[in-house]
């Protein structure tokens, strides 16, 4: 293999979570009798939490941002419970990440309680660490996640494949310098050399899953 471990995004990568968000969002707004779309959802996708609770502040929820995020965040843990939206190919490119013994990690904008709640549901032993976006000074686009991420596992980010489905994420990533791999949920993310695209990871090998990541970047 060329990558010794992969760095997963979880919102819209490894749990279809974005509508839970949106609904969590609705509920907020709808509280303070505030206007919220699925379009104004969509803008969040990637952002950091803190980003967004300011979003909402502007809009005139009348709460200070760890109050928003915690309500947000708290909304979506309970729906997690009720079901877990894993995307397709997800749990088996985990399997075969743990029998070649590659290691993984979990970089996240999320904070920890759904970070666990999400790691809960999974094989114990499924990630070697999980970073949160309560655990880094910068969340993404800027590289401080991934970079975090890769020195978690005891590798530099170059050594890593990170895989993403948003524009901050995918731009978080490729500066921290891994290999980047796109996989759109909600959100289309434009091509661009700095990372590859693909439609889904239902299926791959990991000698698949490793062209997918790699190649176009190594042209």
């Amino acid at each position: 293999m060329e990558f010794s471990g992969v760095l997963w995004d979880m919102d819209g990568t490894i749990v279809d979570t974005e509508p839970y968000w949106i609904e969590a969002e609705h509920r907020l707004t709808a509280e303070f009798g505030l206007p919220w779309s699925q379009e104004d959802g969509l803008k969040l996708v990637g952002n950091a939490l803190t980003v967004s609770a300011q979003v909402f502040i502007d809009l005139g929820v009348p709460l200070e941002p760890l109050e928003i995020i915690n309500r947000l965040t708290r909304d979506v843990i309970a729906q997690v419970q009720e079901r877990v939206p894993f995307r397709p190919g997800v749990r088996e490119l985990f399997a075969q990440l743990r029998e070649a013994g590659i290691p993984s990690a979990m970089v996240t904008m999320s904070f920890r309680p759904l970070a666990d709640a999400v790691v809960a549901s999974l094989p114990e032993g499924t990630f070697d660490a999980v970073i949160t976006g309560d655990e880094v000074q910068h969340g993404k686009p800027h590289p401080e996640p991934y970079e975090v991420g890769a020195k978690a596992l005891g590798l530099r980010p170059q050594e890593c494949i990170a895989i993403e489905d948003s524009l901050n994420g995918a731009l978080s990533a490729s500066s921290a310098g891994a290999h980047t791999l796109v996989v759109p949920c909600h959100v289309d993310i434009p091509e661009d050399p700095r990372w590859s695209i693909a439609q889904s990871l239902e299926g791959l090998s990991l000698a698949e899953f490793q062209r997918a990541a790699i190649a176009r970047q190594s042209q």
